[in-house]
């Protein structure tokens, strides 16, 4: 059976399409079906964790689990699991393209990018979806594409309208805070990427994030802060790798968000302070909480970083 993470992203949608307590819609916008999992609706706990299925292309598994209420300031956390991390993470859950037409802007990722392919990432790493003639694309905004937005995003990715399908939830909707809290994983993969580690070499993954209460509607800022401290200050990943110990020693400590010189303030008055612009932000800052790094080629493990709850606390119960 070959691989196709838009085919079994499709199929994630339609088993959440059939289930009555869902909490999702789905309406036609320029042929394209777009799925509201929390636009025109309230959202729900089952739908979040399907979206962030979805924008991990099927090859991961995310659920709702319990967590220390004192320690992360939440009840909930979410979980994530991934074989297939580099495909998964990088090449489909990555919000690597800002979808914009018109008037209309948003953060986009999901398999659909495999067939864009237009990112430095993609082409790095050499990752696409050859498999299938359809495309599913999640957008991360406060409202409906338009069917100008619908046609490029359809172009780009080289599909029909009507092969395309577009999932969209805003981080101030519970199933928008519960799919951004699932990146877990991918914050991680990227920071390491970034530090010249070989991606290809890590097998497996799993990350865990507080699940923050979502902020009031409308309140993108307060959205995002609340999200990125669910994992700056809160998630815990786990990777394990296949290499020499060397690869391993030069990156580890510098994996977890404490690296960065931005560390240590909720995010809402970190991206205050650069003028609601993510490009001036210390891109080292965008990772775990707390990373740990098992080796299965020398059977040694490697942790490092820290939880801040009293940042949580602020950011969650403000």
């Amino acid at each position: 059976m070959r691989l196709s993470p838009n085919q079994n992203a499709i199929g994630v949608i339609e088993r959440l399409a059939a289930d009555p307590v869902s909490g999702v819609t789905v309406r036609e916008i320029g042929d394209a079906n777009v799925y509201d999992f929390g636009v025109k609706v309230d959202g729900t706990l089952a739908g979040g964790l399907a979206l962030a299925e979805i924008c991990l292309g099927g090859l991961g598994r995310v659920s709702l689990v319990p967590c220390d209420g004192q320690r992360f300031v939440s009840a909930n956390s979410i979980y994530v699991q991934t074989d297939a991390p580099l495909l998964a993470c990088l090449g489909c859950q990555y919000a690597g393209w800002p979808v914009q037409a018109d008037d209309y802007f948003a953060m986009g990722s999901g398999p659909a990018r495999l067939h864009r392919g237009r990112e430095a990432m993609l082409q790095k790493y050499d990752l696409g979806d050859s498999e299938s003639k359809s495309a599913v694309v999640v957008l991360e905004a406060e409202s409906f594409p338009t069917e100008s937005t619908i046609a490029l995003i359809a172009e780009q990715c080289g599909v029909q309208a009507k092969q395309l399908r577009v999932c969209i939830a805003p981080s101030t909707s519970i199933a928008g805070s519960a799919q951004v809290v699932a990146r877990s994983i991918e914050t991680a993969l990227h920071k390491i990427d970034e530090l010249g580690f070989d991606v290809r070499r890590i097998v497996s993954g799993t990350g865990c994030a507080p699940l923050p209460p979502p902020a009031k509607r409308g309140d993108m800022i307060g959205g995002i802060g609340r999200t990125n401290d669910a994992m700056l200050y809160g998630a815990e990943v786990t990777l394990y790798v296949n290499c020499d110990d060397e690869a391993v020693e030069s990156i580890y400590e510098k994996i977890p968000s404490c690296s960065s010189s931005d560390y240590g303030r909720p995010f809402a008055k970190i991206f205050a302070d650069y003028d609601h612009d993510f490009y001036k932000v210390d891109p080292m800052l965008f990772s775990p909480a707390v990373v740990t790094v098992c080796n299965l080629k020398s059977g040694r493990t490697f942790r490092a970083g820290k939880f801040l709850t009293d940042v949580l606390r602020e950011s969650f119960l403000s």
